[in-house]
């Protein structure tokens, strides 16, 4: 079992918080970072720890955005006893983030051993790094298109299908290098939905889908983790939730002047460099 000192717990909070929520997958850079720390990528321990840490970014997202937590809550609550609450928007918006999240609920857990050992290589990270990034430049020239038609959709004009279609392809993230953020971002802009409110849904789908992960795997893994270290535990949390506040604030402000594709470049050429690393073997693949 590897080992994990109070700076790797650092450095791996830091890059969770920094990467949980930017579309250039957190999970291709968590696993690419344990394996230059000298961990073993496809180690339980390591595997359960970077998940249960994600939990501090969830916090994070929680303080954020506890307002609009709270209204699409009291909204879906009033709208199961209230045939007239049912109409205000945010009941549906409530309920297509609900069904968004159960896809990747279902695919995650029916493909957990797949996801913790097989997938954790750093080639796949290598290649879904670079093939999505043809989904995020695709979907960020269809919301340019009709941006300038002037019929992209806000959050009110949110439906189930919208959030059904952005689940489904939510479970692409469960592939490292894919990364949810870019996945859900990215579906949302296929639908016509504008640049901030897919950013908003992308960060309310990641609540259910990362709590659910990170307290799976405290559970199952309870025994691995704490070898681990419980102290290694608590930096990791902390430090990935201030880091996840400040990357979600920053986000927020790039995406309402910026397109998504200026993560494009940054994530094709860390995927070329891996490849050159692992093809000249400077680099193991797991």
């Amino acid at each position: 079992m590897s080992t994990l000192s109070y700076l790797d717990a650092l450095v791996l909070g830091v890059v969770e918080g920094l990467t949980e929520f930017l579309p250039v997958s957190s999970t291709g850079h968590l696993t690419i970072t344990e394996k230059a720390l000298g961990l073993k990528v496809d180690d339980v321990g390591v595997t359960a720890y970077t998940a249960v840490i994600q939990l501090g970014a969830i916090v994070a997202t929680f303080l954020y955005f506890w307002r609009d937590i709270v209204r699409l809550f009291l909204a879906w609550a009033n709208g199961l006893r209230s045939a007239q609450a049912r109409e205000h928007h945010d009941y549906q918006l409530a309920w297509a983030v609900v069904v968004g999240s159960i896809p990747v609920g279902i695919v995650g857990y029916l493909a957990k051993d797949l996801i913790s050992g097989p997938l954790r290589s750093l080639w796949v990270v290598a290649g879904a790094l670079i093939i999505w990034s043809v989904a995020m430049w695709l979907a960020e020239s269809r919301h340019t298109m009709l941006e300038r038609r002037g019929i992209d959709r806000d959050e009110g004009a949110v439906t189930l299908k919208d959030g059904l279609v952005i689940g489904l392809v939510q479970c692409l993230s469960l592939v490292p290098g894919v990364s949810r953020s870019g996945a859900t971002i990215s579906a949302g802009l296929f639908r016509g939905i504008n640049r901030v409110t897919a950013t908003n849904l992308s960060f309310f789908m990641a609540i259910p889908a990362l709590t659910a992960a990170g307290l799976f795997e405290a559970v199952q893994e309870r025994d691995h983790l704490k070898a681990l270290g419980v102290g290694q535990m608590g930096v990791g949390l902390v430090v990935s939730f201030v880091v996840a506040y400040g990357s979600i604030a920053w986000l927020l402000r790039f995406v309402r002047s910026n397109r998504i594709t200026a993560f494009v470049w940054y994530r094709v050429a860390l995927g070329i460099a891996l490849i050159a690393l692992l093809a000249t073997g400077a680099m193991s693949a797991t």
